[in-house]
């Protein structure tokens, strides 16, 4: 399964934030879409992401002040991006290995989706889950 049909089930939103934009600015917006990250976006390409551990390194080095430096000065860059055509084992085990959590989905040079690890294991769990109900049925039918 590729991340093209993760995205057809969990849709094409994408929340961003431009690399102008303040600390605070990016902090209300992932309270208000209770979400933990977000792709930083300059002219439609991706520059960097801004999540919750940017927001907790920027308060510890820099105090409250930190929330009115510009999110380009504590967001995550280069962002590692993945394609619509990877697959979601790709993706999982390198996100295992960058140790991240949120990935970029670009098609060509366009964003066309952001994942987090949560929507990768929740699929696999949904496969799981749809395999052993179908391997109960074939036992109970055989």
């Amino acid at each position: 399964m590729t991340i093209a049909a993760i995205l057809e089930g969990k849709g094409r939103d994408i929340v961003s934030i431009a690399s102008t934009s303040t600390v605070a600015e990016a902090v209300a917006l992932l309270a208000a879409r209770r979400i933990g990250a977000v792709p930083v976006l300059d002219n439609g390409q991706v520059v960097g992401i801004f999540s919750e551990r940017d927001v907790i390194h920027c308060i510890e080095r820099e105090g409250a002040i930190g929330l009115e430096l510009p999110v380009a000065r504590v967001m995550t860059a280069p962002a590692i991006t993945v394609g619509p055509e990877e697959t979601v084992l790709g993706a999982l085990a390198l996100m295992t290995r960058r140790r991240i959590r949120h990935l970029p989905v670009i098609d060509g040079q366009a964003v066309v989706g952001f994942i987090s690890i949560g929507d990768l294991v929740k699929y696999r769990i949904d496969r799981i889950e749809s395999e052993a109900e179908a391997m109960r049925a074939y036992i109970q039918t055989a």
